[in-house]
């Protein structure tokens, strides 16, 4: 679930970055995909940390 949460928040993250930034649909599409993978990255860190802690 938190690897779920953190890949939404990245790619809107990074779209909304990238808006910010003045880019097109292509630098949104891209700075989206980019930030999903990092996001994701980490929560799927955070969720084997947490389910690690449980035992």
């Amino acid at each position: 679930m938190i690897v779920i949460f953190a890949l939404l928040f990245g790619a809107a993250l990074g779209a909304f970055t990238a808006r910010k930034r003045g880019g097109n649909l292509a630098d949104m599409l891209q700075y989206g995909a980019v930030y999903a993978i990092i996001f994701g990255m980490i929560g799927l860190i955070a969720t084997i940390v947490t389910h690690r802690m449980m035992l």
